[in-house]
């Protein structure tokens, strides 16, 4: 079987990460997979060059000359899967295939990352009737789409897979001395982009909580997005500019979260959150918020600690008892790495891609069925 993925970001995210591990995966197993991507992105340029790696930019979701570049990549290429990795991927498969005029067409897989409700504009309720199988990469995802709307046999549930290998391979670095902090300071390390639903904002709050406890503690967040104006203004406002650093984007992040003592995450929604994939197989300490498909991923109290979203305090209160624990740092780590090894390994995802990509060819299309439209 053939699969073309689609991945129209510019950025390298978790998301991308995933694109690149699956199209990767999927290869090592014999399957032929192609990767559309954006000509000036990062997943672009991290991925392999050959005839299976096809630039076409992408402009927005009603993108007709993306379209129909794309149209004429399926006509020439003839895959079996086209699979698209986010909302703009959807649109325009769901473009090219009503422009291409394919026969037959080939089956649409969609992988959903992110915990937002479809929307209920009529171009999204048309793009996302023509998807034959949503990937989703917790079940937390799942039953959204089933509220949404989606019949539940073309959801299928796909956690996000943790590269064993290239987390052993790179090389640690010493966050203390690249980012000029206190040689005996622990350090409370984030990687996430600088947008609302992670919910940074109540990181920083809490920062300021847990200096107080833990007066040499220091918070790094690697990262770069729209927020990091309002951070900075927030760092200051709180007298916190020796205690959180904002490190930007760093193509070495996890090189730098190798010498983390804690992992901290603090979205106020999460589809799944693969970077505490990384943290796990690192054998980091982790507390995150309870959102979306975290809890599927660490498991409050064995691997990891929970706090609700939104909730400052309770989120310096559970960095302050684990900083002041190290041997339940150690315990906690120690967990996370079993858990991660036997339940998120990339081979683990790749052989549940490869199983849905077979199980499609013995079920109806969707623009053979009708299907209820989705709640916004």
């Amino acid at each position: 079987m053939f699969s073309l993925h689609v991945d129209t970001a510019r950025t390298w995210r978790g998301g991308q990460n995933q694109v690149l591990l699956t199209v990767l995966g999927l290869r090592s197993h014999g399957h032929r997979a192609a990767l559309v991507a954006h000509p000036d992105g990062e997943l672009q340029r991290r991925a392999s060059e050959g005839p299976d790696l096809i630039p076409i930019a992408n402009t927005g979701e009603m993108d007709f000359g993306a379209a129909w570049r794309l149209s004429r990549v399926l006509r020439t290429m003839r895959p079996d899967v086209v699979h698209a990795h986010d909302a703009h991927a959807v649109a325009m498969i769901a473009l090219a295939r009503s422009l291409g005029r394919l026969d037959p067409l080939p089956r649409f897989v969609v992988s959903r990352r992110v915990d937002f409700h479809i929307r209920g504009n009529a171009f999204s309720r048309w793009k996302y009737s023509q998807v034959d199988l949503f990937l989703c990469a917790s079940n937390a995802i799942r039953q959204m789409l089933i509220g949404d709307g989606v019949p539940t046999d073309r959801t299928s549930t796909v956690h996000d897979g943790c590269d064993l290998e290239r987390v052993a391979a790179a090389s640690a670095l010493d966050v203390h001395q690249e980012l000029w902090l206190p040689r005996s300071a622990p350090v409370v390390g984030n990687v996430a982009a600088l947008v609302p639903h992670k919910g940074h904002r109540y990181l920083v709050n809490a920062a300021a909580a847990v200096v107080r406890e833990v007066p040499d503690a220091r918070f790094v967040i690697i990262g770069e997005g729209e927020l990091e104006g309002s951070l900075r203004r927030q760092i200051k406002e709180l007298h916190l500019e020796k205690h959180v650093l904002l490190a930007g984007f760093r193509a070495d992040a996890l090189s730098l979260q190798k010498s983390f003592d804690l992992f901290a995450m603090s979205s106020v929604t999460e589809g799944m959150g693969s970077v505490l994939l990384d943290a796990m197989e690192i054998g980091q300490p982790i507390v995150a918020t309870s959102a979306g498909g975290i809890p599927e991923v660490v498991v409050d109290g064995q691997t990891g600690v929970l706090v609700p979203p939104r909730d400052a305090p309770a989120l310096a209160a559970a960095i302050v008892r684990l900083l002041r624990d190290p041997e339940r740092q150690t315990r906690l780590g120690a967990a996370a790495r079993t858990r991660v090894r036997k339940s998120f390994s990339v081979e683990r995802m790749v052989q549940r891609i490869l199983a849905a990509y077979d199980r499609l060819a013995g079920t109806p299309r969707a623009t053979d069925t009708a299907r209820p439209a989705a709640a916004g």
